[in-house]
């Protein structure tokens, strides 16, 4: 059946047209795929369609071969390499039906075998997106966002591509077109922030992003987007926020980077989106407080602005919102106890100590630590909150953790703490290490 479907195809009759249709809608099916690519002379016939002056059966053949792209068989995908260069040259196609078919065949081919992608690097696959990244149509947008999001995820792109994307106009375009997706396209945004994050978390040094402006760029964004919220936020929304999220938190972790985000606005903005996904999208939480981490961590702006902003209560909400969430909202209190004593006395203004005791129960071993890890700078820079966690049984949830092997020596050193009688040395300073 699929040779006479192809010998339909070959005979150049007034129904080829109609035979490339069955052939399309047989090329569906995985196990057909296989068996097409290994009859002689299948892809030349096809790349011959493909390439012919036709218009119908040009786009005939490129649903064909969009077919074919789908195929999880990375021998299928292989078999298609003859044709490659010429789905780059018709990027710059006749109709936007045909541009969208040829990126996603591209997209699809990539995904699937290291063969096509190293012979599409060579071929100029890189400049020719850059090129169509410029266009005005939303749909090639989207397309461009796609392949070029298969191309940041495969193994060999830390070294091989992302180099050559971060050479090319490619970052500045993507830059834009995230910033202004809630007025452009949210489609597009949304492929190109994915883009910008697979850079970012897979390049060690992103500094072609950042003297593009993209922490102030993105910042300006997710105070867009809380903007939108809740009465006027699109649907879909939250695909856009959580590569965004990302993309900031992980710019922000970068050495030297800290101080070009300081705008306490950004904060409100978190706590905005927090409130709004919290119940529709409990997955945007933990990505709002990987990033407040991030904030707080080792700056004192964020850590002053979290607590003179009033968002503590807020915060302490999500203590127990998910296993992670909770070791994320622990280590941001770590973060702001850690600045002194002054932060930690604002900290216990909030009913903290009772809200810590139900943690210590978790099975959970990295949020029991971190909990401690909290008691420990409490302890450290106001001694009294020592003697109100013992008056609230935090004595008996301390000792329940002396037998566990990775918890027992801090335990014990919270332990020796909360024994010592009112205004004798600290002992915290040897046992700093176990907290570290």
């Amino acid at each position: 059946q699929v040779l006479e479907l192809l010998r339909g195809v070959q005979r150049g009759s007034e129904d080829r047209k109609r035979s490339l249709g069955h052939l399309r809608w047989a090329l569906q099916n995985e196990e057909t795929q296989q068996k097409f690519v290994r009859l002689d002379g299948s892809i030349r016939t096809l790349t011959g369609l493909f390439t012919s002056s036709l218009a119908e059966l040009q786009l005939e053949a490129a649903r064909c071969l969009h077919e074919l792209s789908h195929s999880s068989v990375p021998t299928v995908a292989e078999a298609c390499l003859p044709v490659t260069p010429y789905l780059l040259t018709y990027l710059s196609g006749h109709s936007l039906e045909f541009t969208e078919l040829c990126l996603y065949t591209l997209g699809n081919l990539v995904v699937e075998s290291e063969a096509v992608r190293k012979q599409l690097l060579p071929q100029g696959i890189i400049p020719v997106l850059a090129s169509c990244i410029q266009s005005p149509h939303e749909a090639v947008l989207e397309g461009v966002g796609y392949v070029l999001s298969q191309l940041l995820q495969a193994k060999e792109a830390p070294t091989e591509i992302i180099p050559l994307v971060l050479e090319s106009l490619l970052p500045q375009h993507m830059l834009r077109l995230v910033c202004s997706g809630l007025k452009t396209g949210m489609g597009a945004a949304v492929e190109f922030a994915w883009c910008l994050h697979y850079i970012i978390c897979r390049h060690n040094a992103n500094t072609v992003l950042l003297a593009l402006g993209a922490v102030p760029a993105l910042t300006s964004l997710v105070l867009d987007l809380a903007s939108e919220m809740p009465q006027d936020a699109p649907k879909g929304l939250e695909l856009l926020v959580c590569p965004v999220l990302r993309c900031l938190s992980n710019l922000l972790a970068e050495v030297g980077c800290q101080g070009q985000g300081q705008d306490g606005r950004l904060l409100i903005a978190l706590f905005l989106i927090l409130q709004c996904f919290l119940q529709q999208h409990p997955f945007l939480v933990q990505e709002c407080l990987w990033l407040l981490n991030n904030l707080t961590a080792d700056d004192p702006f964020f850590c002053s602005a979290l607590l003179s902003l009033d968002l503590l209560p807020a915060l302490l909400q999500l203590l127990t919102c998910s296993q992670m969430g909770s070791v994320l909202v622990l280590t941001v209190l770590c973060n702001i106890a850690e600045k002194g004593p002054f932060q930690c006395q604002r900290l216990l203004r909030q009913p903290l100590l009772p809200q810590l005791l139900p943690l210590l129960t978790l099975p959970n071993p990295e949020a029991v630590g971190q909990c401690l890890e909290l008691l420990h700078l409490l302890f450290l820079h106001c001694p009294e909150a020592a003697a109100d966690f013992t008056r609230h049984g935090g004595h008996q949830a301390l000792e329940q953790h002396q037998s566990t092997p990775e918890l027992q020596d801090r335990a014990q050193a919270l332990l020796d703490m909360v024994r010592q009688p009112p205004g004798a040395p600290s002992a915290c300073q040897a046992t700093l290490p176990a907290f570290s």
